[in-house]
């Protein structure tokens, strides 16, 4: 196996990798995996090299959008199941159904608030 010449960096900003080229041989790897040979190189054989995190991604309006017209469908299913389970007299509390609806709606909303930022 010869030695890797050049590395690639790829921007995709906020987050920037280098990358080492991958070689022709790497695929014959797979059979020294399965036969359980070492691998050629070691622990020096890593195809990622460096990974860097910059920041928090900046919010999205078409995401908040979104956001907003999931939480009104939210609100009518609320309503809905309300309604059917007085109209229908079912035997159980709608709290049941909306109650998992609106906590996993919270749960999303405060993952994606919390994950990015304000311009």
């Amino acid at each position: 196996m010869r030695p890797i010449e050049a590395s690639v960096v790829l921007d995709f900003s906020p987050i920037v990798a280098t990358v080492r080229r991958v070689p022709t041989t790497v695929f014959a790897n797979l059979a020294q995996l399965v036969t359980g040979r070492p691998v050629p190189g070691g622990a020096t054989a890593a195809f990622v090299e460096d990974v860097r995190v910059g920041g928090r991604e900046l919010r999205n309006a078409r995401v908040e959008r979104l956001i907003c017209w999931c939480w009104v469908l939210i609100a009518a299913k609320h309503v809905a199941v309300i309604w059917a389970v007085w109209h229908y007299h079912v035997p159980i509390h709608q709290l049941w159904i909306n109650g998992p609806t609106w906590l996993l709606g919270v749960l999303a909303t405060a993952i994606y608030y919390g994950q990015t930022r304000r311009l």
